[in-house]
């Protein structure tokens, strides 16, 4: 695609983008000029509540470049709209299965361009280069990864509800 480049700068990866005249970039949180800590915040204000600010923090905090976990947001005229994670549990059972994407969040003004899937490509993309040569994640979503070529497998346990929950692989 015209105008699209993946590429590593000094072992940093990003997506880039041209979307009309709006530049769109995915990159590790560790890269985003605008310093680690807004990133945090974003990142906990979707998926956080009021008492675990410090979980992600120190998740976040303590993430990598090169190595699990990871953390990505999605920037558009270097505003975050999105964001995903490549981890190693996503609170759930099983543990023998990782890495886990995770986190995937696109705001909802942003929502109907397609920038879930390029998240969860560039995940997907970041897994195989460190190794990975699958990649799974939890939902109660119905029919959202599918279209992206997702296979439903059997369910696991998830550590908050106690209930089953779908695990996807690619």
């Amino acid at each position: 695609m015209l105008g699209e480049i993946l590429c590593g700068v000094i072992e940093t990866f990003y997506y880039s983008r041209l979307e009309g005249n709006n530049m769109l970039e995915i990159i590790n949180v560790k890269d985003y000029s605008n310093g680690l800590e807004d990133t945090i915040k974003y990142i906990h204000g979707v998926w956080g509540n009021d008492r675990n600010y410090s979980f992600y923090y120190d998740a976040i905090s303590n993430s990598s470049k090169q190595e699990l976990p990871q953390f990505y947001i999605m920037l558009k005229e270097n505003i975050i709209i999105g964001c995903s994670a490549l981890i190693t549990n996503d609170f759930i059972s099983r543990h023998d299965l990782y890495p886990w994407i995770a986190c995937l969040y696109v705001n909802k003004t942003e929502r109907g361009n397609g920038y879930g899937k390029l998240l969860l490509e560039h995940a997907e993309t970041r897994a195989e280069e460190i190794g990975f040569s699958k990649v799974y994640l939890t939902t109660d979503h119905d029919g959202y990864y599918e279209k992206y070529g997702w296979n439903r497998m059997q369910d696991g346990i998830d550590l908050f509800s106690c209930e089953a929950t779908r695990i996807y692989y690619k």
